[in-house]
């Protein structure tokens, strides 16, 4: 398979995300590449011993990791959160790990010898700065889902950027890998086509209490069923999202699990990754790796 796009291809994914904020690019990975990324994680997994630590990853409003040091301090680590459905009411797992996890994160691309190779490898780099074109591209954070069947949790509307916010141009850019079929059923992505257009509508900033959700303007009420379309694809094929399109997940109702990979790129030329982001490095820079 060839590594990079010709020009009227790269033009295509361009004039999508400016028109609806998006754009779905079937096959753009391998199934050699699915492979290598799904035995890697069942190896992450194997090697984890749930400990006390019961990080639940939430979207809603109430931003439980907003306090959570786990969630705070994994920037540059690789940590494990749980779905929310995972434990009995006494704290206990009711089933298996390998079907408690709802995600790891979020640095995978610089701790990881397999997903480190996978995004930097050359059709990244030219999709990078000839397709995106980005100046200086880095990644600063990457995640692997799970939404894990019966239990794979709700994710809420929101915009990438008002978690990974930069000054000067807004620049975050989402890929998403779908590593597994992503269907209606299972909890594939939905978006509002055009509503990057619209602004940046929350901030969620780290203050010395934790984060918190600071609210920019006035956010319309999404009708689920009217205001979004569905981003069903099938395994293979890769998302680009805008960093202010709204978008969000349904619960996975479905016997089968929807395993994506997901990065974000943000534009390290002539902005600035503020410190009251939520993800930051242990070293206090804003050094994250180029693609």
């Amino acid at each position: 398979k060839k590594e990079t796009m010709n020009k009227e291809e790269a033009q295509k994914v361009r004039d999508d995300i400016e028109r609806d904020g998006f754009a779905v690019l079937k096959g753009f990975i391998t199934q050699e590449e699915i492979k290598n990324l799904k035995e890697e994680i069942q190896k992450i997994v194997a090697s984890w011993e749930p400990a006390e630590q019961k990080s639940i990853f939430e979207t809603d409003a109430g931003q439980m990791q907003g306090k959570d040091e786990y969630f705070l301090k994994s920037g540059d680590k690789i940590r494990f959160f749980f779905e929310a459905d995972a434990f009995t009411d006494k704290g206990e797992l009711k089933q298996d790990k390998n079907l408690s996890i709802n995600k790891i994160g979020h640095n995978l691309h610089g701790l990881d010898p397999v997903f480190k190779n996978f995004c930097h490898s050359e059709k990244f780099k030219d999709l990078a700065y000839n397709v995106l074109q980005f100046h200086k591209p880095q990644i600063v954070q990457s995640m692997y889902i799970f939404k894990q069947p019966k239990i794979g949790g709700v994710v809420v509307p929101h915009q990438d950027s008002c978690f990974l916010f930069t000054e000067g141009p807004r620049t975050s850019m989402a890929l998403w890998f779908a590593l597994e079929d992503a269907t209606k059923e299972n909890g594939c992505l939905w978006a509002v086509p055009g509503s990057h257009k619209n602004g940046l509508y929350n901030k969620f900033v780290r203050t010395d209490k934790g984060c918190v959700m600071t609210k920019l303007k006035d956010e319309p009420e999404w009708d689920l069923e009217k205001d979004f379309v569905p981003l069903d694809c099938p395994a293979g094929s890769m998302l680009v999202l805008h960093g202010e399109v709204i978008h969000y997940s349904k619960a996975n109702t479905s016997p089968h699990s929807r395993h994506a990979f997901t990065t974000h790129y943000i534009e390290g030329e002539n902005t600035v990754y503020p410190k009251s982001n939520w993800l930051q490095l242990t070293d206090g820079s804003s050094d994250f790796p180029l693609v």
